[in-house]
């Protein structure tokens, strides 16, 4: 077993059996279970709906090298620069350089999941500039240290007294604020901040081909107000990001924002086509969008996972998980986390060192039922597994008792032989891990054969 399989196992020991945690994660998924089928109800054929979405990504990554390509042109004809980042030094030695040449010393950040792919604000730090999460449970988090615990909702195992005690002695707020003063608080600290920063950064939900732009789908305004008053806006997003046309985000707007909160739509959605254009009052004087790949070429380049870059980022199948909602965000260590984090960091990150995400799966297939463009999360999970044995990356002790389980379920009268107690006693040997912590395997005294053959 290697270190990060091993403690992916110690840290799910630890949150699986904390109450508290877990009261505190499914207070907030029960929220969201009661507020997404309120906004399904603007579809006439939901359905049909995700079914369109998915045809209209299928196009998208089948077509990838044309719509990026497509996506540039358009967008530095209207002063924007592109940058091509094959992985994540080359995306944070592109921002070091423009940092430099905009001599920065503070930057302000909208909430943007691909940055903390990089890990940018780790960077930044280490080269002296000051990074400033804006989106407020990506504030939190970055005030405790922590990596966003949700790709949607950052702080979402937080309690209220939990981020109020966390304010008071970083932020010298008064104790005790309610949710409310916590807001106000944070919102009266950040807001100087925009106009300070040299910098903008955001990330993107969506790489608009045919018009050169990119849409941003928010709830706080944060980011609309990192677009306008720094002079320098850079654009974070991966490759799979992009939808082939203008008129698809007509679509893809409204997915997001029920599957991801339950709302109709987020409260701002934006479309940037580029800079300040001669004539326009606001917007940044320079653009720079980095399109970084980070290993998502590995998926496209695989058949049977490349369905796994239709996926929007919604975070529907975190709180559709049994298995996310006992053992929480941080128990992966990655920077997705959950079903479609499972399928995507071994790929992303190297299958030996993170395959065992793929097995952290119940394969009930919730993940898929909730997917709004309708990616088959658990089929992929599967195929991740089959790979990963392919690749010779299992134990031999874990091939031996494989091949003794298929050379016995292949043979009648083997399974047969043993009931109950020889059964159990060999069976709990070879699954000590699951009767570590689930009840003692119980078999038959009589297989159903057997039982079958006495009733004639």
């Amino acid at each position: 077993m290697n270190e990060n399989a091993a403690s992916f196992i110690a840290k799910t020991i630890v949150k699986a059996g904390d109450l508290e945690h877990r009261r505190t994660i499914n207070s907030t998924i029960s929220k969201y279970n009661s507020a997404v089928p309120k906004g399904k109800l603007q579809f006439s054929e939901l359905l049909m709906a995700r079914e369109l979405a998915k045809k209209a990504k299928w196009l998208a990554i089948e077509n990838l090298d044309k719509n990026l390509l497509n996506f540039e042109k358009q967008i530095t004809a209207r002063g924007a620069k592109v940058i091509w980042a094959e992985n994540a030094v080359e995306a944070l030695q592109s921002i070091d350089e423009i940092c430099k040449a905009k001599e920065c010393k503070t930057l302000v950040k909208s909430k943007s999941m691909v940055t903390e792919e990089i890990h940018l604000n780790k960077f930044l730090e280490d080269n002296g500039i000051e990074s400033i999460e804006t989106d407020l449970g990506e504030y939190i988090q970055q005030l405790d240290e922590e990596a966003p615990y949700h790709i949607v909702t950052p702080a979402m195992h937080k309690s209220k007294e939990q981020i109020a005690d966390l304010f008071t002695p970083k932020l010298d707020a008064a104790p005790h604020l309610k949710p409310e003063g916590l807001k106000a608080f944070a919102r009266k600290k950040l807001r100087g901040k925009f106009t300070e920063a040299e910098i903008g950064i955001t990330g993107a939900n969506f790489i608009i081909s045919d018009i050169g732009g990119i849409a941003i789908s928010e709830n706080e305004g944060n980011a609309r107000l990192i677009t306008a008053f720094p002079k320098t806006h850079i654009v974070i997003v991966g490759i799979e990001k992009v939808i082939p046309t203008l008129q698809d985000l007509s679509l893809f707007w409204p997915l997001l924002s029920t599957f991801g909160t339950g709302q109709i739509v987020t409260s701002y959605n934006t479309i940037i086509t580029g800079p300040k254009q001669k004539g326009e009052s606001d917007g940044p004087e320079e653009m720079y969008i980095i399109l970084l790949d980070n290993g998502r070429t590995n998926m496209l380049k695989n058949l049977k996972v490349r369905e796994a870059l239709y996926c929007i980022r919604c975070g529907a199948c975190l709180n559709a998980c049994p298995v996310y909602k006992n053992i929480g965000g941080h128990s992966y260590e990655t920077t997705y986390s959950g079903p479609i984090g499972s399928v995507i960091t071994p790929h992303l990150r190297g299958i030996e060192e993170y395959k065992h995400l793929s097995y952290a799966s119940s394969l009930c297939g919730n993940c898929t039922e909730v997917c709004p463009v309708r990616i088959n999360i658990h089929e992929l999970l599967l195929e991740n597994r089959h790979e990963s044995v392919e690749e010779g990356d299992t134990s031999f002790a874990e091939k031996i008792a494989w091949e003794v389980w298929k050379t016995v379920s292949l043979h009648r009268k083997m399974m047969n032989l043993g009931n109950g107690t020889l059964k159990n006693k060999v069976m709990k040997r070879l699954f000590k891990d699951w009767t570590a912590y689930c009840g003692d395997l119980d078999f038959s005294k009589k297989t159903f054969n057997e039982m079958w053959k006495e009733r004639g």
